[in-house]
């Protein structure tokens, strides 16, 4: 038996954790079946991103004609991009896995870990036992148990990074964030997508009428097919097909693919932990379930990250890190606040948002809504943006912003101007207090909120999607 101080199952926002404990000189077990430094770095935000920046210019380069620029792209080096992002990983892996063979007062075990009993691991063939035990494992792709599904080579958010070659067709099973983001990428890249979502809309976490407008941007460039089901997968040549079936109409059809791609969501790790024998519990979902404190039911065993099912967002597993080791070592503990939580999904046009929906926010709240086009602003008319826009929902006795949705470029950093405003739950007044550059787009914001009406009179116009009027 080999006794430490604290174990960290995860090196993905779990480093958090082992940091804060070494520089208090406490003994730590690091224990990942790998690969090191978790799903952002090897899996997800950064590989992906290196992928869809490369789309993001080349579907830039193909709406430029409106510009008045006849511009065209001669190449698409689809091996040259993928290597280019292998290599990278590859490098990043070994600088950590060589920092961590220096660490004094640090055990880093590579391998799977399940609970044996009591705070006690067995790894490597050896018990582990520790006085705190975080779990920040983390989640995988969920694979659908569609009929067929193992008699083909399917493609997830992880395998397609292993990529050598363009797919010439793509099908995707899934819409919601990683499905549109690689149907984004491999349609610049030059394959032809098709994404299939069983729901009516796709992203459908987002306000209505952006998702309308990104189903509208996205066909221009792909298929898309909406309440539509995956009833069956076979083999048809050197293609795969897909039995698929409408849940509206009931019409039945097939699509064939060189390639298949399921991005129907996620599936917690704890199922792969032994957590029977640990006295930790799972909900429904299989998630690890937690207190506002992000303890689990057994004392001394606390939980955050993916593996808890809350926020499936980098930027929040290592906020909850933080949080965590707060509350394991020092007093007293702290609420994990997730008032203010955006996120953004890499598409094209980008989309942003944070806190609540408008259809949530009407729950509890008497709300104003104000919508601004980027047209409305100066820089929007200079870049010829006539159809992104911005959606404020807020308070009407409080003037407290609930949420804020953009869809178009830059998407993702004029979210974190109302998300600052919205972590100290400032108000209209305190967002506006600051000036905003002319002509810059964060002018975007201060024009949304200047526009606050009751819902029932507010109408959006974009050229692609037509004309939205909000329901009373």
């Amino acid at each position: 038996m080999k006794y430490f101080d604290v174990i960290v199952i995860g090196s993905g926002a779990g480093m958090n954790i082992v940091e804060r404990a070494l520089s208090q000189g406490l003994r730590v077990a690091l224990v990942d079946k790998g690969p090191l430094s978790g799903t952002c770095l090897n899996l997800g935000c950064i590989p992906s991103k290196m992928l869809i920046t490369p789309a993001d210019t080349i579907a830039a380069i193909q709406d430029s004609r409106k510009l008045g620029l006849e511009v065209e792209i001669k190449k698409v080096d689809f091996q040259l991009i993928f290597d280019r992002m292998r290599n990278f990983i590859r490098n990043q892996q070994e600088e950590i896995r060589q920092s961590l063979r220096n660490i004094r007062n640090l055990e880093y075990f590579e391998a799977q870990t399940r609970f044996i009993r009591d705070l006690t691991l067995e790894v490597n063939g050896q018990a582990i036992t520790a006085k705190k035990i975080f779990i920040m494992a983390g989640s995988r792709p969920l694979i659908p148990p569609i009929k067929g599904i193992h008699e083909i080579e399917y493609l997830t958010s992880e395998t397609l990074l292993k990529l050598t070659h363009k797919p010439e067709s793509v099908l995707i099973v899934g819409g919601g964030n990683i499905g549109v983001e690689y149907g984004h990428m491999l349609a610049a890249l030059g394959s032809r997508v098709t994404i299939v979502e069983m729901a009516d809309r796709l992203v459908e976490g987002e306000e209505p009428e952006i998702a309308e407008l990104l189903k509208k941007k996205m066909e221009q460039r792909m298929e898309v097919l909406l309440n539509v089901q995956v009833l069956e997968f076979g083999k048809h040549n050197n293609r795969y097909s897909a039995r698929i079936r409408n849940s509206e109409t009931g019409v039945e059809g097939e699509i064939f693919s060189e390639a298949v791609m399921l991005a129907a969501g996620r599936k917690s790790n704890a199922d792969l932990l032994g957590l029977d024998n640990s006295g930790v519990e799972v909900d429904k979902r299989g998630f690890i379930r937690v207190d506002d404190y992000l303890e689990t039911t057994r004392k001394n065993i606390y939980a955050a990250g993916d593996i808890i099912g809350r926020y499936m967002l980098t930027h929040v597993a290592n906020r909850e890190a933080v949080q965590v080791w707060h509350n394991a070592t020092h007093g007293p503990p702290e609420v994990m606040d997730y008032n203010a939580v955006p996120h953004a999904v890499f598409t094209h046009p980008q989309i942003a948002s944070v806190g609540l929906t408008a259809a949530e926010a009407r729950k509890h709240h008497h709300v104003l809504i104000g919508v601004a086009r980027y047209s409305d602003v100066a820089k929007g008319i200079a870049m010829m943006e006539e159809d992104g826009f911005a959606k404020a929902i807020v308070d009407k006795d409080t003037e407290r912003i609930l949420g804020f949705h953009i869809i178009g470029p830059e998407a993702s950093t004029l979210i974190q101007e109302v998300t600052n405003a919205m972590a100290t739950r400032g108000g209209v007044k305190v967002l506006n207090m600051g000036m905003h550059t002319h002509p810059a787009m964060p002018e975007l914001i201060s024009s949304t909120l200047y526009n606050l009406k009751e819902p029932e009179a507010v109408e959006i116009k974009t050229k692609s999607a037509g004309a939205t009027v909000l329901p009373a």
